[in-house]
């Protein structure tokens, strides 16, 4: 599937501001799944320099940063990307150790997959409802990531709220409501407390629950498992990810695949 994107970002001050380098991850990533046909970024006023790199947790990002004072900030970005993935269910576990939860992973890998695993405890709560899920369905890893979709997309209700951090996942839990974000950092939480790497993913989609527009950043998750790699699920939309979705950026959580990340100086 061929998207064609354009992405403003517009920003107003009530006085001159001094900007400090901004990051800007509005690059989709290019692998198995999708391709990057075409990318621009223009910022108005042109900056005074610029870095394209790549982030700490392997995202494309390009730093932007400025000498002069300015009361509005103008940014857009262009791109086509060809999603390549028709089945999302093309995979097969190789490590036994991962096919039944609480899932399981060799010391080498658990060590790569460090950041994605239960730092600290999860709540209490949200456990319970992953291992009730889990015990549905006979504790195996396949269904439980179709069953943990499922059960958000059609057991909450879906809000768009343009503003503001996630929720806490027990606070999407005990509401069973949330926007995508919310929703994406409930199913990362419930995933690791089954043992399973999971990840939070910024980018965009061609399907969206009917009470927000099509024209908005979307949210979403990726699992870990060993054969198949960082596969995707969207607990919004109750599926898993095929050739619908752009990945922008994904990290252990929300801030760190922010679109653009940077602050401002003023009087």
């Amino acid at each position: 599937m061929l998207f064609r994107i354009r992405h403003s970002l517009h920003y107003r001050y009530d006085r001159p501001v001094f900007l400090e380098p901004l990051t800007v991850r509005l690059t989709p990533r290019q692998d198995s799944s999708q391709r990057l046909l075409l990318h621009s970024l223009q910022v108005e006023a042109p900056p005074s320099g610029r870095s394209d790199g790549l982030d700490a947790d392997g995202n494309a990002s390009v730093v932007v940063w400025f000498v002069d004072l300015r009361e509005r900030l103008d940014l857009t970005v262009t791109m086509e990307v060809e999603t390549l993935r028709d089945n999302p269910f093309d995979w097969i576990l190789t490590d036994p150790a991962a096919a039944a939860l609480p899932a399981r992973y060799d010391p080498a890998t658990s060590l790569s997959l460090s950041p994605f695993l239960a730092q600290e405890p999860i709540d209490a709560g949200v456990a319970a409802w992953a291992g009730e899920l889990a015990a549905g369905v006979d504790r195996g890893t396949a269904p439980f990531l179709i069953a943990l979709a499922d059960g958000i997309h059609h057991g909450f209700h879906h809000v768009g709220r343009p503003d503001g951090d996630p929720l806490l996942p027990a606070e999407t839990l005990a509401g069973r409501s949330g926007a995508c974000r919310d929703t994406a950092m409930l199913y990362v939480a419930a995933c690791r407390s089954q043992g399973l790497a999971a990840r939070f993913v910024s980018g965009y989609s061609m399907h969206h629950p009917p009470e927000v527009t099509e024209q908005e950043l979307h949210a979403w998750a990726e699992v870990y498992l060993p054969g198949a790699g960082w596969r995707a699920y969207d607990p919004s939309l109750g599926l898993a990810v095929a050739d619908g979705h752009v990945a922008l950026a994904t990290a252990p959580d929300h801030r760190r695949a922010a679109p653009l990340s940077g602050s401002y100086r003023g009087t």
